[in-house]
């Protein structure tokens, strides 16, 4: 049997640091400023049709500004409160191929915000502020505009959450095949997130758990998004499960998106690999339309430290080795996964381990250390 062809991309959310550390969020940092770093970095017109430009022609590049847009009561754009900057590849036909681009463009980034005093840094809450207040109040335009998709419907969520979108398509899967994948990934969506946790803090110091982003979020919108042609049949859920594709390049695309902002790019190929190993799998029965959210709410506190999670995630290993048999870069990317599986390692707790040691993290101050 011939090896299915899959091609990849992500999109990587950063948030930002002043040159003192500090945390740049909303309240610390404007549109315009953000902007003319992104205004600095090139342009490169082979980007397109595979990347969005969207509605406000904000995303002209392979990096923009993301935030929270806000409009008068005829639809024209204010202004748009920023959380930081979203890198996104092209579509790679290798996980190795996503990788590197993610990090050049990652780099080429951080040169050019350290001429405007910003840095990049990665973590998947907001370690100040637990809330985004939507000021003022949305009007009739914004509300009518912000009721037309579950997801627009929680969009102001995303303002102290910071993670990735993993898109992976894979050859020959038709709509029925799409939207079963998008079920199974949403389904083992809390035995795989835990891999990826980096978010320990909320209001200034540790919460208790490892991904308030996951507490918060997961359940509320959408684990796996699927991307349908404009003759496939939508699947009705809130959240989405799938989506009409916005552009040609879209269609056919699985876009996990309940994984935390990973350090590196080493990790987001592991999970990459992983999620091919999923979709290749034939012998998983598990099977949602959406996110466990009070499942996620559990799983955010201890992760890999649970028992059972811990146990039910070697299975999906295990289940994505069998399946990735042949594919011999996969499975030497799922075998150093396999190894941080075995130590209960996520980013989470190397983050709370600097902080306790009085090391600052990610615009968090470090903790007072005994003398």
């Amino acid at each position: 049997m011939p090896e299915r062809t899959f091609r990849y991309g992500i999109e990587h959310e950063c948030a930002m640091l002043r040159a003192d550390g500090t945390f740049a969020d909303f309240t610390a940092v404007s549109f315009e400023e953000l902007q003319a770093v992104v205004d600095a970095l090139p342009a490169d017109p082979a980007d397109y049709p595979q990347l969005r430009i969207g509605d406000q022609g904000i995303k002209h590049k392979r990096w923009y500004v993301e935030g929270y847009e806000r409009f008068d009561e005829r639809g024209g754009l204010l202004r748009c409160d920023p959380k930081g900057i979203e890198v996104r590849t092209r579509i790679h036909t290798s996980v190795e191929e996503a990788t590197d681009a993610l990090a050049a463009d990652l780099a080429l980034l951080d040169v050019v915000a350290a001429r405007s005093g910003l840095a990049t840094t990665t973590i998947a809450f907001n370690p100040l502020r637990s809330h985004y207040r939507v000021d003022p109040p949305l009007n009739d335009w914004e509300r009518s505009h912000r009721t037309g998709s579950p997801e627009e419907r929680t969009a102001h969520l995303h303002m102290v959450t910071y993670g990735p979108d993993l898109n992976l398509s894979c050859a020959d899967l038709d709509a029925e095949a799409l939207v079963d994948v998008g079920r199974k990934l949403t389904h083992y969506s809390p035995w795989l997130v835990p891999l990826s946790f980096s978010s320990p803090f909320r209001d200034g110091r540790p919460w208790g758990g490892l991904s308030a982003r996951t507490q918060l979020r997961t359940g509320a919108r959408p684990a796996v998004l699927v991307f349908l042609g404009p003759d496939d049949a939508q699947v009705p859920a809130d959240p989405s499960l799938t989506q009409p594709a916005r552009l040609a390049a879209e269609v056919g695309r699985i876009e996990f998106k309940a994984f935390d902002a990973c350090p590196g790019q080493v990790l987001y190929g592991e999970l990459l690999s992983l999620l091919t190993g999923l979709v290749l799998d034939d012998t998983l029965p598990g099977r949602r339309t959406t996110p466990d959210g009070p499942l996620h709410r559990e799983v955010a506190e201890r992760g890999l430290a649970d028992p059972d999670v811990h146990a039910t995630t070697g299975e999906l290993l295990r289940a994505a080795a069998a399946a990735l048999a042949g594919r011999d870069a996969d499975l030497a990317r799922l075998e150093s996964l396999r190894g941080r599986w075995e130590r209960r390692e996520c980013p989470a707790v190397a983050m709370l381990a600097e902080h306790a040691a009085g090391r600052p993290v990610a615009g968090l101050p470090g903790a007072s250390v005994p003398g």
